[in-house]
């Protein structure tokens, strides 16, 4: 993507999601937190707007006698945006995003993810592609979980995805982005927004993401699973924040050799 005109004082410049803007860049999911009480907090101190619900486990309305995740993440403060966490075909992953639909009166923006196995939820490249197809044209606005392979990245795009996100290492593990080559080749090649989806484990993760041109990332297990998910998620705001900054700013030349920082000509000392 471009570089955005964004004024220095204002760090959560907007971006495009389909037919939706938003200002902030971090994405965060609702799973994995002690209470609902606890995933309220984390969700408010991160900042983010739009907020990812794993719809085959996370009850919104479907058991009435259960809690109701949106009785703390309220559809009118935030963007809701239904996943398919779970599915391992593309059949389940479409009946996932129709049931979406229905629950939440209509709304048509969507994570789609269909994994490989449960051993590694490496996203499976055919089935995913397959269920692309028929909710883009069922009227879907699909942002997709991929591999960081830059080709499948991009036939997900002129499929009609409104968004890519590719993973940066494994859901759940942490272990940050492990390939900055190939999530860089996907971000050069795209025209929709490019977020990083999978694998961030703690706040420099996501700048790095972000130096990297990205658009935003998204992000559960490294906010969940922190020792302090509040303080952690606000870590991530302010990672998001200096890392989108630091692209726009454009860093410096990486040279082989030491450069002096203060001037060495234009001053004689006896």
């Amino acid at each position: 993507m471009s570089q955005a005109s964004v004024s220095t004082s204002h760090p959560q410049d907007s971006f495009q999601v389909g037919s939706r803007t938003f200002s902030s860049r971090l994405l965060v999911g609702t799973g994995k937190y002690k209470d609902l009480a606890e995933t309220g907090a984390a969700i408010n101190a991160s900042g983010a707007q739009i907020i990812t619900v794993a719809i085959r486990r996370t009850n919104i309305g479907q058991n009435r006698d259960e809690p109701n995740l949106l009785d703390v993440i309220s559809p009118k403060d935030f963007t809701i945006l239904p996943n398919t966490a779970g599915c391992f075909d593309a059949d389940t992953a479409i009946r996932t995003c129709m049931l979406a639909r229905e629950l939440l009166d209509g709304h048509n923006l969507v994570k789609l993810e269909v994994l490989g196995d449960e051993k590694t939820l490496y996203p499976n490249v055919t089935e995913t592609l397959k269920a692309a197809e028929v909710l883009i044209k069922d009227g879907f606005e699909v942002m997709v979980y991929t591999s960081d392979d830059p080709i499948v990245a991009k036939e997900l795009e002129n499929m009609g995805c409104v968004a890519i996100m590719p993973l940066g290492s494994l859901i759940g593990s942490g272990l940050g982005l492990l390939n900055r080559h190939t999530l860089s080749l996907i971000v050069e090649n795209a025209n929709v927004p490019v977020l990083v989806d999978a694998g961030v484990g703690t706040a420099s993760d996501a700048a790095i993401a972000m130096e990297l041109g990205c658009d935003g990332v998204l992000m559960n297990s490294a906010i969940a699973y922190a020792k302090d998910p509040v303080l952690m998620a606000q870590a991530m705001k302010h990672a998001v924040w200096a890392g989108r900054e630091a692209f726009l700013a454009g860093r410096m030349p990486m040279r082989k050799m030491a450069q002096a920082s203060s001037p060495q000509t234009g001053y004689f000392f006896q």
